[in-house]
């Protein structure tokens, strides 16, 4: 079980950060209104803003990140927070930063999920790269799934499959179906 661990550290690591990212943009969403130009208080259907730029420094926790979204709009409660292309950079201390773009997200307080839609990208400084549609998070339960494509390499390997489920409290991931894995010029179909 160890040699699995070494080999997929670097993936276990990104899954790790994006959870860590989403908890803090959670966390801090109701701040994001404070730092740009309201755009429209709508009596019932909450406020919209346009051109996001936030950023949050936590040097406690040791992880800084930055959120740019073209459009972000919340609920009248203020309890329902969707968000449309959106670029956020993540670096925390003492590993490599990464980025995450997309084309439209959500995060709902009372369950606790966000969901991340529409050619997904992500990037780590150290040369790993993630593709896929869609994510969903459960903040909760600290598991991070999909069901549709999704693509994976970096410096040493490359992964390809259908699905993925992440459990950050285990630190462990697995591709559902369909896998396609190549490590040092070889490869295997499961």
């Amino acid at each position: 079980m160890q040699p699995f661990f070494k080999r997929h550290w670097p993936l276990i690591g990104l899954g790790i950060l994006l959870a860590l990212v989403a908890a803090y943009l959670i966390r801090s969403g109701k701040d994001i209104f404070r730092n740009t130009t309201l755009e429209k208080v709508i009596s019932g259907e909450g406020i919209k803003l346009k051109d996001i730029h936030y950023t949050q420094d936590d040097p406690e926790k040791g992880m800084k990140w930055v959120l740019d979204a073209g459009e972000v709009k919340f609920s009248g409660d203020r309890q329902f927070i969707s968000f449309h292309d959106f670029k956020l950079k993540v670096s925390p201390a003492r590993r490599p930063s990464f980025v995450v773009t997309g084309n439209d997200g959500d995060y709902s307080r009372a369950t606790g999920e966000l969901n991340l839609r529409g050619d997904l990208k992500g990037t780590s400084e150290d040369g790993y790269r993630v593709v896929t549609e869609s994510v969903r998070f459960d903040e909760k339960k600290g598991i991070l799934t999909n069901d549709k494509p999704v693509q994976i390499w970096g410096p040493f390997f490359s992964i390809k499959g259908e699905g993925i489920f992440v459990d950050l409290r285990r630190k462990s991931f697995k591709v559902l179906s369909r896998v396609t894995t190549v490590i040092n010029g070889r490869s295997g179909t499961r």
